[in-house]
């Protein structure tokens, strides 16, 4: 296995020698766990465009990338913050990507997806209403129905901006439910991935939050297939799962403790929803495939070296996560670039991509280790280190 010279937190430089690539399983059908994937999409190099301003996606790879991830057992959720949704992906850009994914969805036999609609095509801003903010989801989930998607109720920073109280909230959520044909998938963002989001359903105190949540789907059950948590608190999701109605799914959003949360406890488990899957996707087949056998000796072996590099990759500021998932898909071939839209690989430290490249090889994950040294190699040439 090749070796390389990174460097540590330091300042300094260290010989680090990779080790094999994780030879995982297959899952297969039927799944022990709902698994979807939050996809990231891959920008387009050299298309002519400010990035910071322009959206240009390479739409062979986005959706070939999606197509791995169907290969692997898991589903796909689409538009999400993974994918740079409201952070560099607009909502024209994000309804071109949804109908691709679900066109190339209907080639792939078994392929399971749902798509995001929120409101992020309406600014927060002073001036706007709660009624705004219905009509926004209303356009938003009539989009993706028309074109037969899924939907996945992502929250609102027009909401978070424009509510007064927590019956705000409620008398949103309960238009916009009643008027969806297909029960939604409801995700809760917290602040940590979008400070933007901070006091949502009316609470700053989480818990108080979540009796608002709980309400809301108690309300719509017949409406509401599950809920993403997104809090990085495995507690608070426990206890939100234990109180969910019944036939009511805990997507767990939680890039922490994930492992735990799905393999679950004696009173229940979590089905995933979540952006780490996307560059452990592998290992997440393997443990499903353990999980199946009801081997959860090998289903926690699998998982528990993806852990670190998940803390690392969704370490504080967390909303900067994304550039360390397109970064794994870069130096696993998954792409040729290292370009992100919006030019957000400029938001991690050449120390913290050194990390990330110990953590991926130490958890398996570097499927080719020759090219992904080539790969490190020459973005640590362009920061300086020969």
């Amino acid at each position: 296995m090749p070796a390389i010279t990174l460097p540590t937190a330091a300042g300094t430089l260290e010989s680090y020698q990779t080790g094999a690539p994780g030879d995982f399983a297959v899952a297969k059908p039927p799944y022990p766990r709902i698994a979807f994937a939050a996809a990231h999409v891959v920008a387009d190099p050299l298309a002519e465009q400010d990035p910071w301003l322009d959206v240009k996606v390479d739409w062979d790879r986005t959706i070939a990338f999606r197509k791995h991830l169907w290969s692997l057992g898991l589903g796909v959720a689409e538009a999400m913050d993974t994918a740079q949704r409201g952070m560099g992906l607009d909502w024209t850009g994000a309804q071109e990507l949804i109908r691709r994914s679900l066109d190339a969805a209907k080639d792939v036999p078994g392929a399971v997806i749902a798509s995001g609609a929120g409101t992020d095509h309406l600014a927060p801003g002073p001036d706007v209403t709660v009624d705004d903010v219905i009509r926004a989801y209303e356009e938003q989930c009539a989009a993706v129905e028309a074109m037969g998607g899924r939907i996945i109720l992502m929250a609102s920073r027009a909401l978070a901006k424009a509510a007064r109280s927590p019956q705000d909230y409620v008398r949103v959520y309960d238009r916009v439910l009643s008027q969806v044909k297909e029960p939604v998938i409801i995700h809760w963002l917290g602040e940590m991935f979008d400070p933007a989001l901070e006091g949502y359903w009316g609470h700053q105190d989480h818990m108080k939050a979540m009796d608002v949540s709980l309400e809301v789907i108690a309300a719509h059950a017949d409406k509401v297939d599950g809920v993403k948590v997104s809090l990085l608190d495995d507690q608070k999701e426990i206890s939100m799962r234990r109180r969910l109605p019944k036939g009511v799914r805990m997507y767990t959003g939680d890039d922490f403790n994930y492992a735990e949360l799905i393999a679950g406890d004696s009173q229940g488990y979590s089905d995933a929803l979540l952006g780490i899957f996307d560059p452990i996707a592998p290992a997440v087949g393997g443990a499903l495939a353990a999980l199946s056998k009801n081997d959860l000796s090998t289903f926690h072996g699998i998982l528990a070296p993806t852990v670190p590099l998940s803390r690392h990759i969704f370490k504080a500021p967390t909303r900067f996560y994304k550039t360390g998932v397109v970064f794994m898909a870069w130096l696993n071939g998954h792409q040729d670039h290292f370009v992100m839209v919006g030019g957000q690989q400029s938001t991690r430290s050449i120390q913290h991509f050194s990390e990330l490249f110990r953590l991926a090889d130490k958890a398996g994950l570097l499927r080719d280790p020759d090219q992904a040294v080539t790969r490190m190699k020459s973005l640590l040439a362009l920061h300086g280190v020969a």
